[in-house]
C-alpha cells in the first residue's frame, strides 16, 4: 500500500482553515449616556453567506452592523475581518442605509459616481463602472434622471448601485427596504439574492421582517432585547434559487413560524445570568 504524501497533499495539510469573513468576539457596547447596547456578543459570518440580523427595535442590530463597517468601535471585545484587525486591508466593504441619501441636485449617474469621485477616479475611467452598476440594478435608462423624478424603490436602487460601483465583496445593509411597499420590497429582495449570486458577495442585512429574513438569508441571527447578544442562529433550509413559489411553500411558512416564536422570546426582556 502506497502511503507517500505528495507535496500538494502536504500543502493541504499545512494550510490553516479559512478565517470567517466577519467575527465579533465578546463584543460589548456601552454608549457615553450609559446605554448598554451589546453584551458579550459572539458571531462568525463566513465568506459567501447572506446573514440577516433580526431582533426587537433598539436591540443593537444597527450598532453591530456599524462595527462590521468599522464606523463604530466596541467598548470591549474584538471585531475581525478575515481574522485581522484592519478592515481596509481585508475586504472591500460597501454599506446601504435605511434612507437612500441621494444628492438631490445631482443626476442618477453622478450620485452613483460619488464613491469613485471621492477616491479620485477620473470621470473618463469611472463612467463604464457607473453605467454597469446602474444596469445591474435595472436603472440603465435612468442615468440622467434626478432623484425627485424617481419612486422610493428606484431611489433605493440608485443607493444600491452606488454601493456596487466600488465592486465590494462585503455588502452591509441597514434595513434598506423598510419604508417601501410590499411588492417593491419583494422585488428588491429577489434582486439582492441575484446580485449576491452573480458577484460573490457576503451580505449582512438588518431587518425587522421575519418574512424578508427567511426569503433572503442563508442564516438568520436572532438578537435579544437590550443589552443584546445572539440568542439563536438559524440556518434557513431553502434552495439557492427562490421565487414567489417559495414564499407560499410549507417550508417557508414553517420557518417563519419558528423565527416568530424565537423573536417573541427574544423580545421578552434582557437576558439575566
Amino acid at each position: 500500500m502506497n502511503t507517500a504524501i505528495s507535496i500538494e497533499d502536504m500543502g493541504e495539510l499545512n494550510r490553516s482553515p479559512e478565517k470567517p469573513m466577519l467575527m465579533a468576539a465578546g463584543v460589548e457596547k456601552i454608549y457615553p449616556n450609559g446605554t448598554h447596547a451589546l453584551q458579550r456578543l459572539n458571531l462568525n459570518i463566513e465568506r459567501g453567506e447572506i446573514v440577516s440580523l433580526l431582533g426587537p427595535s433598539g436591540c443593537g442590530k444597527s450598532t453591530l452592523l456599524k462595527m462590521f463597517a468599522d464606523i463604530e468601535q466596541p467598548t470591549a471585545g474584538q471585531i475581525r475581518w478575515n481574522g485581522k484587525r484592519d478592515m481596509q486591508s481585508q475586504c472591500r466593504m460597501a454599506m446601504v442605509f435605511q434612507e437612500a441619501t441621494l444628492m438631490p441636485w445631482a443626476n442618477v449617474e453622478d450620485n452613483v459616481r460619488l464613491p469613485l469621485d471621492l477616491r479620485g477616479v477620473a470621470k473618463k475611467q469611472s463612467t463604464d463602472k457607473v453605467l454597469a452598476a446602474l444596469e445591474a440594478v435595472g436603472l440603465g435608462k435612468f442615468a440622467k434622471s434626478y432623484p425627485r423624478e424617481l419612486s422610493g424603490g428606484m431611489q433605493m436602487r440608485v443607493s444600491l448601485a452606488r454601493a456596487l460601483v466600488t465592486e465590494p465583496n462585503l455588502l452591509l445593509m441597514d434595513e434598506p427596504f423598510g419604508a417601501l411597499d410590499e411588492f417593491t420590497r419583494h422585488k428588491l429582495d429577489s434582486d439582492i439574492r441575484k446580485l449576491w449570486s452573480e458577484r460573490d458577495l457576503t451580505v449582512v442585512f438588518v431587518t425587522h421582517s421575519i418574512y424578508e429574513a427567511v426569503y433572503l438569508s442563508s442564516r438568520v441571527i436572532v438578537m435579544e432585547a437590550r443589552p443584546s447578544r445572539v440568542v439563536a442562529d438559524v440556518k434557513i433550509d431553502a434552495p439557492d434559487f427562490r421565487d414567489e413559489n417559495f414564499r407560499t411553500s410549507e417550508s417557508f411558512i414553517k420557518q417563519c413560524a419558528q423565527l416568530s416564536s424565537l423573536l417573541e422570546q427574544a423580545s421578552g426582556g434582557a437576558h439575566h445570568d
